[in-house]
């Protein structure tokens, strides 16, 4: 068993402490794209009614804006964007945001957090809902590359029989793009650790 930190209320907690605690967060951390990989593996067999299951459906869409030529980055928020799904049922897109926030660009977390919107552009209607909430975005500097996002690798990826390339291929831009944080509160902190 490591060390533990000595203090039972954060408010008396000392600089000793948190190096204790440092030491763990620092191996934790470079495991997280291990928990986003096993988590994926969770939509395996998850259909929720669908014609492919939730993992087919994230593999589609990664697959379809990867051999559309679209960045790493942007081809692992495809891959991650439905990741959400078995958490977050009623606001899936803002679990996905988060886990991606802060290790992509302002405008593919965007594109992320709002695709449910955009993607209930093609059945809001069948549900008694508003099919054009996406509108309230328009003039957004974002809603175009949203609105592509949604047509040409989200909504079409639900096709058994279309190309879908296997978890392994994604795994290494995965763990590129999860491999240090460009925005959070804790950068002063990593970059410290990361010093020579």
């Amino acid at each position: 068993m490591h060390a533990l930190a000595a203090f039972t209320d954060m408010q008396q907690s000392t600089a000793a402490d948190w190096q204790v605690i440092r030491g763990d967060f620092v191996p934790f951390a470079a495991r997280l794209p291990d928990r986003v990989l096993a988590h994926l593996r969770l939509l395996e067999g998850d259909y929720g009614g669908f014609p492919v299951d939730r993992l087919t459906h994230s593999l589609q869409t990664a697959t379809r804006a990867w051999r559309a030529g679209e960045d790493e980055e942007y081809v692992v928020c495809a891959l991650l964007h439905d990741i959400g799904d078995t958490l977050g049922t009623y606001n899936h897109p803002d679990i996905a945001a988060a886990i991606l926030k802060p290790f992509v660009s302002e405008a593919n977390h965007w594109m992320v957090q709002q695709h449910g919107i955009f993607q209930g552009h093609y059945f809001f209607h069948h549900l008694g809902m508003d099919r054009n909430l996406r509108d309230q975005f328009r003039g957004h500097p974002h809603y175009d590359r949203t609105e592509a996002f949604c047509a040409q690798y989200d909504a079409p990826a639900f096709d058994a029989r279309a190309e879908t390339l296997p978890l392994s291929e994604f795994e290494p831009l995965l763990r590129r793009v999860l491999a240090a944080p460009r925005t959070t509160i804790y950068q002063a902190a990593i970059q410290e650790t990361a010093a020579p």
